[in-house]
Formats: C-alpha cells, sequence, structure tokens
C-alpha cells in the first residue's frame, strides 16, 4: 500500500490544507493499492505563491546553472527507474516490459533532449540592430493524464525548467504514484524550492483553479477535447497561454506492395501497445480494398496473438485503467457490432479465462468511415480496418476526421511514402516507424494547438521580446 497524502509545495511536503483522502485502484487486481489527497483551492494558491516567489530568481539563473540542474534530475532519474516503472505497472496495468522499458525511457529520453536542446538554443538572437530575446513566460500549471505518466509529464516538466519558468504539476488521479516518485526526485537533484509544485487531485477543482488563477501566465494540459475547450474558456479571463494536446483519431495508410502483411501485422499489434490507450495511435488501419481478404487473415491472427493478462507476467498487454474506462471500451465495440462492422477478432467482454481486472479483449473490426467506431475516439485496444481504391482515396479517408494529431505512412517505396505522408493533415506522421525525441508533436483541428517535443517545445514556456535600437 502507498501512501501518498502529501504536497510538494515551496520546496517541502506539506499535508493538504483540508484533509481529503481518495483511494488508487490497481487495473488488473481491482485492489486498493494506495491513497493520495485530494487538493483544494486553498492547496492550489500555496503553490502559485511558492511559484511566483521563486519566479525572479530562477528565471535569471544560468545555462549553466539550469544543465547541472537538468544532469543531476538526471542522475536522480537513473538510479530510480525501477521504482518508476513498477510504480507505472501498478497505477495503470502496463505489462512490466512496457512500463520498465518505454513507458520510463520516454520520460528519459524527454530529459536528455531538454538538455540537448538548452545546450545549443539561442535565447537572443540579433536582426539588424534589434535583439530579440526570448524569455520565460513565467508560472505554469501543467495538468497531465494518466495514459503515459512518465511521457506527459516530462516532456512538460524538462523543457519549462529549461527556459526558467515555474510549475505547479497536476498529476492525474487515476495515475498518481509515479508523479510522486518524480517529485521526489527532482527534490534531491536539488530544485530550488518554489521552482517546481505539486498538488494532486481533481480536474474539476485543480484544474479549475489553476485555469483561473490570475498568478498563472500558462496552462499547459494534455487530455480530453470537452477537458481542453473547458479550460481555455477558463482561461480566457485571465487572457493565459494554453497549450492543448488532445484527442486523435489517427489513420495509418498502409501501401499496396509486398510489404503489405508485415505492415499490416505491425499496425494491429502496434495499436494493442498501452492496451490502446494512445492519444497517437493508429486506430484507423488504410488498406487497398483489393486486397481485404489477405488483410483480414493477416490482422486476424496479429490480434489474436496479443497476450493478455497480469501486468507482472511475461504479456503484451494488460488492464485498462479503470471500470469506468472499460465500460465506455465495450459500449464502443457494440456499437460497432450495432453499426454493421464486421468483427474479425476480439469482441465483447473479458479474455477467455480472466474474471476480475479491466481486461479488454484485442478487437478488429472492418468498416466505412462513416462509422461511430471510425469517428470517435475510443482509447482502448480497438482498430477498425477501412478499405480505399487508390492512393487519393487513402488521403481523402485519413483526412475526413475532426482530429489531426498523428498518422502513419507504411510502404516499400520511400517516395510514395513520404508524398501520401506530405498530403496528410496531421500534426506528426510515422514513416515506416520512423521515431525522433527532437521532432515536434501536436495536432491539427480539434486535436490542439501547440507543440510539444525538441526545441519546438521549449517556445510553448517562452515570450518574445524586441529590444530596438539594442545594436
Amino acid at each position: 500500500m502507498r501512501d501518498y497524502r502529501k504536497f510538494y509545495i515551496d520546496g517541502q511536503w506539506v499535508d493538504p490544507v483540508e484533509p481529503k483522502t481518495a483511494d488508487v485502484i490497481n487495473p488488473a487486481t481491482e485492489a486498493v493499492a494506495g491513497s493520495i489527497s485530494l487538493g483544494s483551492v486553498a492547496d492550489v494558491n500555496k503553490a502559485v505563491a511558492a511559484a511566483r516567489k521563486a519566479f525572479p530568481g530562477w528565471s535569471q539563473t544560468s545555462r549553466e546553472q539550469r544543465l547541472d540542474i537538468l544532469g543531476a534530475i538526471q542522475a536522480e532519474y537513473q538510479r530510480r527507474q525501477t521504482e518508476l516503472g513498477d510504480a507505472i505497472m501498478e497505477e495503470i496495468g502496463a505489462p512490466s516490459s512496457l512500463a520498465h522499458g518505454f513507458h520510463v525511457g520516454l520520460g528519459a529520453g524527454h530529459l536528455q533532449t531538454a538538455i540537448e536542446v538548452l545546450r545549443d538554443f539561442r535565447f537572443d538572437e540579433l536582426h539588424g540592430a534589434t535583439m530579440i530575446a526570448k524569455e520565460p513566460i513565467g508560472v505554469c500549471a501543467l495538468i497531465t493524464p494518466w495514459n503515459w505518466p512518465m511521457n506527459q509529464t516530462c516532456v512538460k516538466i524538462f523543457p519549462a525548467l529549461a527556459t526558467g519558468c515555474t510549475m505547479i504539476l497536476k498529476p492525474p488521479q487515476l495515475a498518481p504514484f509515479s508523479a510522486q516518485i518524480l517529485a521526489e526526485i527532482l527534490d534531491a537533484a536539488g530544485v530550488p524550492a518554489g521552482v517546481f509544485n505539486m498538488v494532486q487531485g481533481s480536474g474539476s477543482v485543480i484544474g479549475t483553479a489553476l485555469s483561473t488563477h490570475e498568478d498563472v501566465d500558462m496552462i499547459s494540459f494534455t487530455g480530453s477535447e470537452p477537458v481542453g475547450v473547458q479550460i481555455q474558456k477558463d482561461a480566457a479571463t485571465t487572457i493565459k497561454r494554453v497549450g492543448l494536446e488532445l484527442g486523435g483519431k489517427s489513420a495509418f495508410i498502409v501501401l499496396d506492395d509486398e510489404a503489405l502483411a508485415a505492415n499490416v501485422g505491425g499496425a494491429t499489434g502496434g495499436m494493442m501497445g498501452n492496451s490502446g490507450q494512445t492519444c497517437s495511435a493508429g486506430s484507423r488501419l488504410l488498406v487497398p480494398a483489393s486486397r481485404m481478404d489477405e488483410v483480414i487473415a493477416v490482422a486476424r491472427a496479429a490480434a489474436e496473438a496479443v497476450t493478455v493478462g497480469d501486468p507482472t507476467g511475461n504479456v503484451a498487454m494488460g488492464p485498462v485503467v479503470s471500470k469506468s474506462q472499460y465500460n465506455i471500451i465495450q459500449d464502443y465495440i457494440q456499437k460497432g457490432l450495432d453499426e454493421g462492422a464486421t468483427l474479425i477478432a476480439g469482441g465483447p467482454g473479458r479474455p477467455e479465462g480472466i474474471d476480475n481486472g479491466w481486461f479488454v479483449r484485442p478487437t478488429v473490426f472492418v468498416g466505412t468511415n462513416d462509422m461511430v467506431i471510425a469517428r470517435e475516439e475510443i482509447f482502448g485496444p480497438v482498430l477498425v480496418i477501412i478499405g480505399y481504391d487508390d492512393i487519393d482515396h487513402a488521403v481523402e479517408i485519413a483526412n475526413d476526421s475532426d482530429f489531426g494529431l498523428a498518422g502513419y505512412v507504411s510502404g516499400s517505396d520511400a517516395e510514395q511514402c513520404r508524398a501520401v505522408a506530405r498530403r496528410m493533415r496531421t500534426g506528426w506522421i510515422s514513416i515506416n516507424g520512423g521515431f525522433d525525441f527532437h521532432a515536434p508533436f501536436g495536432g491539427y483541428k480539434r486535436s490542439g494547438n501547440g507543440r510539444e517535443w525538441g526545441a519546438h517545445g521549449f517556445l510553448e514556456y517562452l515570450e518574445v521580446k524586441s529590444l530596438l535600437g539594442y545594436a
């Protein structure tokens, strides 16, 4: 049992102003795994005041001082990687290999990227006689989701630190354990008091208090579209900057060539990673209609090969995060059946032999792009295969979405892959599995605004000042 009922404010672990606790449930066992405190507006006020007090000093630190702090954080992060992986496995049910591997590795990657970017980042640029200076925006509120807890938290904290901002983190209520350990890492690394603060609690209380607070200069939010819309409305009264990374219904286009079978198999298995709880998941698989029989056979085999079970064991997929999430996914699977999609793998209910925990069957439909299961973000291990007639048709289907967060193109002809990717209206596109920590990540349309990752992620936390007649 983990007892994480204190908040981290102004360099100290403190009790909440108004004691109120909540249980954290292990989704694989449905048992209570620990407890946290649910904060109040009074806790937010304390954290914001600490961040505001620390900003003048931290914002004036040198590049070298910030690099030293990031280096100290990196050493502590490496020392506690196993603990972080254990926490992620327990809080969201990620399989051990995934929790200790990619989950923890994403946090480490964003930290290393922040160090690399900071070493060479140009905060001042002279244009003729005018100096254009990039300065830290101020006090930042960072609101993060539960599905990739280290990725989403670290991609905000480290650029904010590197650019000289101070911050308040509101971790996800469903997955608070790894954030608690990360706060301990920052404390042990010597981050000055007030620069980093953390308040646990519900989004409706803590998120709203941060979004409306007059002493918060920026909100960086990753999560669902409805919450993102509300945050924008709340933040409008104080004209603060808002960065949003929201939902997705990303298209994975597989080209018609000799690599089709391998690419369909990879796309199907990849969709089931993290139990499908990934905003950038390629949840619409676009394939040549003329080869649909072959595609179905490969996708069915790939889905059925995904091992599901106890995340502490050697499995590919654990549970989804909660009973609520499980029920939402089950409703979508039923909608797919009701609207006439062809079920080729998985389906309703838990996998055979599993009676406890929020486990979902890896599910694959063949459908059309006008179906609910192809329009709305399911956030679970549910893939929809859609046939296309030619490349123009594939691009048309891919772009026919309210979202535009990510996209994927796989095929043997690199030039054709590049041409297709250029035509997709989405912010982050992986060609044949490409991945880059320095590539800006963010969405078009209802998938949000702004960009994270790499140097572009730094710009989110900077104001631009023009100094005319400087030279």
